[in-house]
């Protein structure tokens, strides 16, 4: 049986070159609920998911993680969490499996090779495992994006515009991934698209603070 989470944010800020990006976000989330973050673009969305997610530090605040009521180290949180966003690299020279195959040693999942080919199968790359990922679309690179979060069966899922460069079969594919984690973990979509914070129990509003703000590091 899966172990409780509990995922807290606690008054989250960030400073880049003396401006304040965000500030003051705080909230708390258990298994199986979901959080959407909005915001007009550039109101710092994307810096604070990469924030929850440990892909930055931020200037104040923090985040923890607990499982079944123990705290889980910061070096550990990665075992526990998986990012998809267009912005991350995949090696393009490598095929879809070798590119999953490495994400798979890294995450330490023990998957066999035919467990990949199910998590290919599932985000509808099977057929085209052995092609090198330089050619192919952008909704494809995207939903590979989706095999790599997901080996490690990860309990807290970040996904930041989730389906963006998708057609309509990738979208309801994510869809249906969002509800498969709420029913396992926690999910945090950073979004404008109103269908996709549909999906989502609770919304915090990033707003950038107004122009001069400034905090001292």
């Amino acid at each position: 049986m899966t172990k409780a989470l509990t995922f807290t944010a606690s008054d989250i800020g960030k400073v880049f070159a003396g401006r304040t990006i965000i500030s003051g976000i705080s909230f708390s989330l258990q298994s199986r609920q979901s959080l959407g973050l909005t915001g007009r673009n550039g109101s710092g969305k994307s810096t604070l998911l990469k924030i929850l997610a440990g892909v930055l530090s931020p200037t104040s605040g923090g985040v923890t993680l607990e499982e079944g009521g123990g705290e889980i180290p910061q070096e550990e949180r990665y075992r526990h969490i998986g990012f998809v966003a267009p912005y991350l690299q995949l090696y393009d020279e490598f095929t879809a499996m070798e590119n999953l195959e490495f994400t798979e040693r890294i995450r330490g999942a023990g998957k066999s090779r035919a467990e990949l080919e199910q998590l290919l199968a599932r985000v509808n790359l099977l057929p085209r495992k052995a092609d090198l990922v330089r050619t192919y679309s952008s909704g494809m690179k995207q939903r590979l994006k989706y095999a790599f979060a997901l080996v490690h069966e990860p309990p807290l899922l970040f996904l930041d515009e989730p389906t963006s460069n998708l057609d309509r079969d990738g979208i309801a594919l994510v869809r249906e991934i969002v509800r498969e984690q709420k029913n396992r973990g926690i999910v945090v979509i950073a979004t404008n698209d109103q269908e996709d914070l549909q999906l989502c129990d609770s919304l915090v509003s990033v707003e950038r603070p107004a122009a001069g703000s400034s905090e001292e590091r």
